[in-house]
């Protein structure tokens, strides 16, 4: 794939994958695709499933300003926030240098960066980790121990992970979702879902407590095993934080687009 034709392919499986699960956490949930913005927003408390990006191609620097300015809008509207996800390479030379002042006057604040990733990387072996055992997601117990370990690695409250996770009965049987367990202490977690043909990986996080012992990255290759087994997928996409970023090439994905998250401003949020 070209490298416009992999920053496509990552902002379409970032639309595709969040369909199913803001559907699953709420049946009102805003899943709408307009000209230019894809908008997966379930209105719930775990903020990662309150969702708008940009998918026009090419787009040059007086339309991303008019995109941007419209998904704060739209972000305006919700009573829980979230992220505009913004994949850099949709968007042409100058749109890329004007973003940060068109991304200000549209209301919105940067919150941290991501890049895209992707490979023709799959089957790969059943992951064996001396520390480790892992436990498909089944139940509500399971669903809460990965979600206190997303918040905790990403530091927001227990509450709020929760809310996006516990009662789902789309995360215990459509997602080959993983708890890396450390005797009877679940230490990393991981998960993979179908997408259009591709395997997409999410929500992989590990105890602050225990980063730094190729839990994570076991964990992932475990959720990446399974899946692969059940759908017989070759390629897999994610997109990464900083943190993770360097984990995933050593399971064979190579970076794509880099992304951007950006949240509603302080003063648009008083404004709201």
């Amino acid at each position: 794939m070209t490298g416009r034709t992999e920053s496509i392919e990552s902002a379409q499986q970032l639309t595709v994958a969040w369909r199913a699960m803001v559907l699953d956490r709420a049946a009102d949930a805003d899943v709408r695709d307009l000209p230019g913005i894809a908008v997966r927003w379930a209105d719930c408390r775990f903020s990662f499933y309150n969702c708008v990006t940009l998918t026009d191609q090419g787009a040059g620097a007086d339309l991303v300003a008019q995109r941007l300015s419209q998904a704060a809008d739209i972000m305006r509207t919700k009573k829980h926030p979230g992220f505009l996800w913004l994949f850099e390479d949709l968007l042409d030379d100058e749109a890329r240098t004007t973003l940060p002042t068109a991304a200000e006057q549209a209301g919105l604040q940067y919150a941290f960066p991501g890049t895209g990733m992707a490979g023709d990387l799959l089957p790969i072996p059943d992951p064996v980790h001396p520390d480790l055992t892992f436990v498909r997601v089944r139940t509500d117990e399971h669903l809460r121990a990965y979600a206190d370990l997303q918040a905790r690695a990403y530091g927001f409250p227990l509450e709020e992970g929760r809310d996006g996770l516990v009662g789902s009965a789309y995360w215990t049987s459509e997602m080959y979702a993983y708890l890396g367990m450390r005797g009877d202490v679940p230490v990393a977690c991981a998960a993979t879902v179908e997408a259009q043909g591709r395997l997409f990986v999410a929500y992989v996080a590990t105890d602050l407590e225990w980063q730094r012992r190729g839990y994570g990255e076991a964990v992932t290759r475990k959720a990446l095993y399974e899946g692969a087994r059940a759908t017989g997928l070759t390629r897999a996409t994610l997109h990464a934080t900083v943190a993770g970023a360097p984990v995933y090439p050593r399971i064979g994905f190579e970076p794509n687009t880099p992304i951007h998250f950006y949240t509603l401003g302080a003063v648009a949020e008083q404004e709201s």
